[in-house]
Protein backbone atom coordinates (compact mmCIF):
# COMPACT_ATOMS: atom_id res chain seq x y z
CA UNK A 1 0.00 0.00 0.00
CA UNK A 2 2.92 2.27 0.80
CA UNK A 3 4.35 1.71 -2.70
CA UNK A 4 0.94 2.28 -4.31
CA UNK A 5 0.51 5.56 -2.43
CA UNK A 6 3.87 6.86 -3.64
CA UNK A 7 3.17 5.77 -7.22
CA UNK A 8 -0.15 7.62 -7.13
CA UNK A 9 1.64 10.77 -5.96
CA UNK A 10 4.19 10.66 -8.80
CA UNK A 11 1.48 9.86 -11.32
CA UNK A 12 -0.48 12.88 -10.08
CA UNK A 13 2.59 15.05 -10.74
CA UNK A 14 2.90 13.58 -14.23
CA UNK A 15 -0.79 14.07 -14.96
CA UNK A 16 -0.90 17.66 -13.69
CA UNK A 17 2.14 18.68 -15.77
CA UNK A 18 0.86 16.75 -18.78
CA UNK A 19 -2.51 18.54 -18.69
CA UNK A 20 -0.83 21.92 -18.21
CA UNK A 21 1.42 21.39 -21.25
CA UNK A 22 -1.52 20.37 -23.43
CA UNK A 23 -2.71 23.98 -23.20
CA UNK A 24 0.13 25.21 -25.45
CA UNK A 25 -1.70 24.49 -28.69
CA UNK A 26 -0.48 27.60 -30.52
CA UNK A 27 3.13 26.67 -29.78
CA UNK A 28 2.43 23.14 -30.98
CA UNK A 29 0.94 24.46 -34.23
CA UNK A 30 3.98 26.68 -34.83
CA UNK A 31 6.30 23.78 -34.05
CA UNK A 32 4.38 21.53 -36.43
CA UNK A 33 4.86 24.03 -39.24
CA UNK A 34 8.58 24.29 -38.53
CA UNK A 35 9.03 20.52 -38.44
CA UNK A 36 7.05 20.15 -41.65
CA UNK A 37 9.38 22.62 -43.36
CA UNK A 38 12.57 20.92 -42.16
CA UNK A 39 11.14 17.51 -42.96
CA UNK A 40 10.59 18.55 -46.57
CA UNK A 41 14.18 19.79 -46.80
CA UNK A 42 15.56 16.55 -45.38
CA UNK A 43 13.44 14.48 -47.78
CA UNK A 44 14.78 16.48 -50.74
CA UNK A 45 18.35 15.91 -49.54
CA UNK A 46 17.71 12.17 -49.24
CA UNK A 47 16.18 12.01 -52.72
CA UNK A 48 19.23 13.79 -54.16
CA UNK A 49 21.54 11.44 -52.27
CA UNK A 50 19.83 8.31 -53.58
CA UNK A 51 19.51 9.69 -57.11
CA UNK A 52 23.26 10.31 -57.31
CA UNK A 53 24.40 7.05 -55.77
CA UNK A 54 26.66 4.85 -57.85
CA UNK A 55 24.67 2.56 -60.19
CA UNK A 56 24.17 -0.84 -58.63
CA UNK A 57 25.46 0.30 -55.22
CA UNK A 58 23.93 -1.52 -52.29
CA UNK A 59 21.76 0.72 -50.12
CA UNK A 60 21.26 -0.44 -46.51
CA UNK A 61 17.84 1.26 -46.47
CA UNK A 62 15.42 1.88 -49.35
CA UNK A 63 14.54 5.46 -50.22
CA UNK A 64 10.92 5.01 -49.16
CA UNK A 65 12.04 3.69 -45.78
CA UNK A 66 14.44 6.61 -45.32
CA UNK A 67 11.64 9.08 -46.10
CA UNK A 68 9.31 7.45 -43.59
CA UNK A 69 12.14 7.39 -41.04
CA UNK A 70 12.54 11.15 -41.58
CA UNK A 71 8.86 11.89 -41.03
CA UNK A 72 8.81 9.74 -37.91
CA UNK A 73 11.64 11.87 -36.59
CA UNK A 74 9.64 15.02 -37.23
CA UNK A 75 6.51 13.54 -35.66
CA UNK A 76 8.33 12.57 -32.46
CA UNK A 77 10.70 15.51 -32.38
CA UNK A 78 9.64 16.67 -28.91
CA UNK A 79 10.08 13.22 -27.41
CA UNK A 80 13.65 12.93 -28.58
CA UNK A 81 16.66 13.59 -26.36
CA UNK A 82 18.46 16.13 -28.53
CA UNK A 83 15.91 18.63 -27.16
CA UNK A 84 17.07 17.64 -23.67
CA UNK A 85 17.92 20.77 -21.72
CA UNK A 86 17.92 20.96 -17.95
CA UNK A 87 14.37 21.51 -16.72
CA UNK A 88 14.03 25.33 -16.55
CA UNK A 89 11.70 25.17 -13.56
CA UNK A 90 14.07 22.93 -11.63
CA UNK A 91 16.97 25.18 -12.59
CA UNK A 92 15.11 28.17 -11.15
CA UNK A 93 14.28 26.26 -7.97
CA UNK A 94 17.95 25.44 -7.41
CA UNK A 95 19.16 28.92 -8.31
CA UNK A 96 16.74 30.67 -5.94
CA UNK A 97 16.93 28.15 -3.12
CA UNK A 98 13.27 27.21 -3.48
CA UNK A 99 14.39 23.61 -3.99
CA UNK A 100 14.16 23.46 -0.22
CA UNK A 101 10.38 23.26 -0.60
CA UNK A 102 10.84 20.23 -2.89
CA UNK A 103 12.94 18.55 -0.23
CA UNK A 104 10.24 19.18 2.37
CA UNK A 105 7.79 17.01 0.46
CA UNK A 106 7.53 13.32 1.41
CA UNK A 107 8.65 12.31 -2.10
CA UNK A 108 11.86 11.12 -3.68
CA UNK A 109 13.40 14.09 -5.49
CA UNK A 110 14.85 12.11 -8.42
CA UNK A 111 11.56 10.30 -9.09
CA UNK A 112 9.71 13.61 -8.88
CA UNK A 113 12.00 15.11 -11.52
CA UNK A 114 11.64 11.97 -13.63
CA UNK A 115 7.83 12.29 -13.62
CA UNK A 116 8.17 15.92 -14.71
CA UNK A 117 10.62 15.01 -17.48
CA UNK A 118 8.31 12.33 -18.88
CA UNK A 119 5.33 14.69 -18.96
CA UNK A 120 7.42 17.45 -20.55
CA UNK A 121 8.14 15.16 -23.51
CA UNK A 122 4.96 13.15 -23.91
CA UNK A 123 2.50 16.07 -23.90
CA UNK A 124 4.09 18.13 -26.73
CA UNK A 125 4.60 14.93 -28.71
CA UNK A 126 0.88 14.13 -28.57
CA UNK A 127 0.06 17.59 -29.91
CA UNK A 128 2.47 17.33 -32.85
CA UNK A 129 2.62 13.66 -33.81
CA UNK A 130 -1.07 13.30 -34.64
CA UNK A 131 -1.20 16.12 -37.25
CA UNK A 132 2.16 15.00 -38.68
CA UNK A 133 0.81 11.53 -39.36
CA UNK A 134 -2.40 13.02 -40.76
CA UNK A 135 -0.43 15.10 -43.28
CA UNK A 136 2.66 13.01 -44.04
CA UNK A 137 0.98 9.65 -44.62
CA UNK A 138 -1.45 10.68 -47.39
CA UNK A 139 0.57 13.54 -48.91
CA UNK A 140 4.31 13.33 -48.23
CA UNK A 141 5.38 9.76 -48.85
CA UNK A 142 5.26 8.45 -45.30
CA UNK A 143 4.17 4.82 -45.16
CA UNK A 144 2.35 2.90 -42.45
CA UNK A 145 3.89 -0.17 -40.75
CA UNK A 146 3.93 -3.15 -43.15
CA UNK A 147 2.18 -5.44 -40.65
CA UNK A 148 0.37 -5.51 -37.33
CA UNK A 149 3.42 -7.21 -35.80
CA UNK A 150 5.63 -4.31 -36.90
CA UNK A 151 3.14 -1.79 -35.52
CA UNK A 152 2.95 -3.59 -32.17
CA UNK A 153 6.73 -3.88 -31.89
CA UNK A 154 7.10 -0.19 -32.70
CA UNK A 155 4.52 0.82 -30.08
CA UNK A 156 6.23 -1.25 -27.38
CA UNK A 157 9.65 0.13 -28.30
CA UNK A 158 8.35 3.71 -28.21
CA UNK A 159 7.11 3.23 -24.63
CA UNK A 160 10.57 2.05 -23.60
CA UNK A 161 12.14 4.86 -25.63
CA UNK A 162 10.10 7.42 -23.66
CA UNK A 163 11.32 5.88 -20.40
CA UNK A 164 14.93 5.94 -21.66
CA UNK A 165 14.68 9.59 -22.73
CA UNK A 166 13.07 10.52 -19.40
CA UNK A 167 15.84 8.82 -17.43
CA UNK A 168 18.51 10.48 -19.58
CA UNK A 169 16.86 13.90 -19.25
CA UNK A 170 16.62 13.54 -15.47
CA UNK A 171 20.31 12.65 -15.26
CA UNK A 172 21.09 15.81 -17.25
CA UNK A 173 18.86 17.86 -14.94
CA UNK A 174 20.67 16.42 -11.91
CA UNK A 175 23.91 18.05 -13.07
CA UNK A 176 22.44 21.43 -12.08
CA UNK A 177 23.21 20.60 -8.47
CA UNK A 178 26.80 21.40 -9.50
CA UNK A 179 26.33 23.91 -12.32
CA UNK A 180 23.12 25.87 -11.84
CA UNK A 181 23.13 27.59 -15.22
CA UNK A 182 23.01 24.33 -17.17
CA UNK A 183 24.37 26.07 -20.26
CA UNK A 184 27.39 23.82 -20.74
CA UNK A 185 25.56 20.51 -20.69
CA UNK A 186 22.73 21.88 -22.83
CA UNK A 187 25.23 22.69 -25.58
CA UNK A 188 27.21 19.45 -25.44
CA UNK A 189 24.37 16.92 -25.22
CA UNK A 190 22.31 17.86 -28.32
CA UNK A 191 25.28 17.66 -30.68
CA UNK A 192 26.16 14.14 -29.58
CA UNK A 193 22.61 12.84 -29.48
CA UNK A 194 21.58 14.35 -32.83
CA UNK A 195 24.22 12.31 -34.62
CA UNK A 196 24.27 9.11 -32.55
CA UNK A 197 20.47 8.72 -32.41
CA UNK A 198 19.80 8.81 -36.15
CA UNK A 199 18.00 12.14 -36.32
CA UNK A 200 20.45 13.77 -38.76
CA UNK A 201 21.06 10.64 -40.86
CA UNK A 202 19.41 7.22 -40.35
CA UNK A 203 21.96 5.02 -38.59
CA UNK A 204 21.94 2.24 -41.25
CA UNK A 205 23.42 4.80 -43.69
CA UNK A 206 26.53 5.29 -41.54
CA UNK A 207 29.74 3.41 -42.46
CA UNK A 208 29.85 -0.24 -41.45
CA UNK A 209 32.81 0.28 -39.09
CA UNK A 210 30.68 2.65 -36.99
CA UNK A 211 27.71 0.30 -36.61
CA UNK A 212 29.00 -1.68 -33.56
CA UNK A 213 29.66 1.57 -31.70
CA UNK A 214 26.30 3.06 -32.62
CA UNK A 215 24.54 -0.16 -31.61
CA UNK A 216 26.19 -0.15 -28.19
CA UNK A 217 25.37 3.46 -27.34
CA UNK A 218 22.03 4.26 -25.63
CA UNK A 219 20.88 6.69 -28.30
CA UNK A 220 19.83 4.12 -30.91
CA UNK A 221 17.15 2.94 -28.47
CA UNK A 222 15.65 6.44 -28.42
CA UNK A 223 15.07 6.87 -32.17
CA UNK A 224 16.69 4.40 -34.53
CA UNK A 225 15.56 1.04 -33.21
CA UNK A 226 11.87 1.95 -32.70
CA UNK A 227 11.69 3.59 -36.13
CA UNK A 228 13.29 0.61 -37.86
CA UNK A 229 10.78 -1.70 -36.16
CA UNK A 230 8.03 0.54 -37.57
CA UNK A 231 9.52 0.19 -41.07
CA UNK A 232 10.03 -3.54 -40.84
CA UNK A 233 13.73 -2.86 -41.39
CA UNK A 234 14.18 -4.66 -38.09
CA UNK A 235 11.87 -7.69 -37.87
CA UNK A 236 9.34 -7.83 -35.06
CA UNK A 237 11.30 -10.77 -33.68
CA UNK A 238 14.12 -8.35 -32.83
CA UNK A 239 11.88 -6.60 -30.27
CA UNK A 240 13.14 -8.48 -27.15
CA UNK A 241 16.72 -7.46 -27.90
CA UNK A 242 15.66 -3.84 -28.49
CA UNK A 243 13.68 -3.71 -25.24
CA UNK A 244 16.56 -5.27 -23.29
CA UNK A 245 18.98 -2.67 -24.67
CA UNK A 246 16.57 0.16 -23.78
CA UNK A 247 15.83 -1.24 -20.32
CA UNK A 248 19.50 -1.66 -19.40
CA UNK A 249 20.38 1.87 -20.43
CA UNK A 250 17.28 3.24 -18.68
CA UNK A 251 18.35 1.50 -15.46
CA UNK A 252 21.88 2.85 -15.89
CA UNK A 253 20.69 6.44 -16.31
CA UNK A 254 18.27 6.11 -13.38
CA UNK A 255 21.10 4.81 -11.19
CA UNK A 256 23.38 7.62 -12.38
CA UNK A 257 20.72 10.27 -11.79
CA UNK A 258 19.89 8.97 -8.33
CA UNK A 259 23.57 8.87 -7.38
CA UNK A 260 24.11 12.45 -8.57
CA UNK A 261 21.03 13.70 -6.70
CA UNK A 262 22.04 11.91 -3.50
CA UNK A 263 25.60 13.24 -3.69
CA UNK A 264 24.45 16.72 -4.67
CA UNK A 265 22.00 16.98 -1.79
CA UNK A 266 24.70 16.14 0.72
CA UNK A 267 26.60 19.28 -0.33
CA UNK A 268 23.60 21.47 -1.15
CA UNK A 269 23.35 24.76 0.75
CA UNK A 270 20.03 26.60 0.49
CA UNK A 271 20.49 30.34 0.83
CA UNK A 272 18.93 31.57 4.04
CA UNK A 273 18.55 28.02 5.38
Amino acid sequence: MHWATHFAAYFAVFRARFRALLQYRAAAAAGFGTQLFWGLIKVMVLEAFYANAAPGAHQPMALGQAITYTWLGQAFFQLMPFSTNPDPEVRELIRTGAVGYELARPLDLHTLWLARALAARVAPTVLRAVPMFAVAVPLLGMSLPPSLAAAGAWAAAMVFAAALVGAFATAVTSTMLWTTSGDGISRIVPSVVLIASGMVVPLPLFPSWMQPWLDALPFRGMIDAPFRLYLGHLPAGALPGVLLHQALWTAAFVALGRAMVARGLRRLVVQGG
